[in-house]
């Protein structure tokens, strides 16, 4: 995989003098979620500002497709439009006086036509769920708003590389899910995802490559897997080895369970764990909420907590019809969950994300529970009415 974003031998130091960046070599790879990992103080936020052209290094070049980044105007231009980035406190990116007249800023100064600006606009907004904010000061917002304005505001460049950094501080757990679940969306719709981080759990469970930073140099650049067999690069950055990952590896040493394949969420983790052999798995059905024959009462035919919606338009229209889902996050996993000890479950999503969805079930059918029938909801003779 070619990085679409490179650094070599980067050195950077702020007016102080102390050296931030050391030789720093790096590569994002294109089409992939990539986590910048590091305890505070290791550089990570430094390199992200280099990646977006913000910072020039002391020494050493930074890249994008190939191609050294010119730091006049017109390259910082045309750099930001395809790589932007959310600072970790909106604060320090919302400036204009509404939602929708910050959200407009970047394309407007792309010099596009209105028709384009507006259009931008709406489905920035709509992506980050804030149309119906879109002429409310942004001073009256709350911080997870702002968030989401920041977020906006950088979608509506269209970039091809979004980088943020530490997009879930100050956020609650369900902002939090919330952020993750829309970046793994963004990313499968085709767009480069860096996230900036000091979070093992988060990392492990989401990203596909991991750049681990300590004390201003790079101690790994690689796929997460890699960077967990080697004890000493973590132990060396004080950062913990992740939970379901400790477990796994306590399991194998205590019961001579095989280490592969390491579980990477709470659905995979019950399933090695927890043995449930004599229970029949149940069905898995999906209905997607966009289809023209989308018929909403079938979710009379499930319990409550056994239906759960994924993807930002499924969410969106699922509200606005009134429907009544209880897991409006986490909602494939859950299903896996249910379906794995006999419960029928049933997911609302949309045609957008239908291969996102798809390659999470199909992973973990293939590793852990190969029984679940996965059932569209037109076949209404498969459907076990509760």
């Amino acid at each position: 995989m070619s990085s679409i974003l490179e650094t070599k031998n980067v050195a950077f130091s702020y007016e102080n003098g102390e050296d931030v960046l050391k030789e720093v070599s790096s590569g994002i790879p294109e089409g992939k979620k990539t986590v910048i990992l590091g305890p505070n103080g290791s550089g990570k936020s430094t390199l992200m500002l280099h990646y977006n052209g913000v910072l020039k290094p002391k020494k050493g070049s930074v890249s994008f497709r190939r191609e050294p980044l010119r730091y006049d105007r017109k390259g910082l231009t045309s750099l930001r439009q395809n790589v932007c980035l959310m600072f970790q406190n909106p604060d320090d990116q919302i400036f204009a006086a509404t939602v929708e007249e910050d959200v407009a800023f970047g394309p407007l100064n792309l010099g596009l036509s209105r028709d384009e600006i507006e259009m931008r606009v709406y489905e920035a907004l709509e992506t980050v769920d804030l149309i119906k904010y879109r002429e409310r000061p942004t001073q009256q917002l709350s911080f997870g708003q702002r968030k989401r304005v920041a977020l906006a505001g950088a979608l509506a460049m269209n970039p091809e590389v979004l980088m943020m950094d530490e997009p879930t501080a100050g956020l609650d757990a369900q902002m939090v899910h919330e952020m993750m679940e829309l970046s793994e969306e963004l990313n499968h719709k085709g767009k480069t995802i860096v996230i900036c981080t000091h979070d093992v759990e988060m990392a492990y469970e989401w990203a596909d490559d991991v750049i681990l930073m300590y004390e201003g140099g790079v101690l790994y650049n690689g796929d997460i897997d890699g960077l967990l067999e080697r004890e000493e690069l973590l132990h060396r950055s004080r950062l913990k080895y992740p939970t379901i990952y400790k477990l796994n590896r306590q399991m194998h040493i205590r019961t001579g369970e095989h280490e592969l394949p390491r579980p990477q969420s709470l659905p995979e983790c019950c399933q090695k764990f927890f043995k449930s052999e004599n229970i029949a798995p149940g069905n898995f059905y999906i209905a997607y909420v966009d289809d023209p024959g989308f018929d909403a009462s079938i979710i009379k035919a499930f319990k409550k907590h056994n239906m759960g919606v994924f993807g930002v338009n499924a969410k969106r229209t699922s509200r606005s019809m009134g429907l009544d889902i209880h897991h409006y996050f986490y909602a494939i996993d859950q299903g896996l969950i249910k379906a794995s000890v006999g419960e029928d479950y049933l997911l609302l999503t949309e045609s957008s994300v239908k291969g996102l969805v798809k390659s999470r079930i199909d992973r973990f059918m293939m590793n852990y529970c190969s029984d679940i029938q996965i059932i569209p909801p037109d076949d209404i003779s498969r459907r076990q009415h509760v």
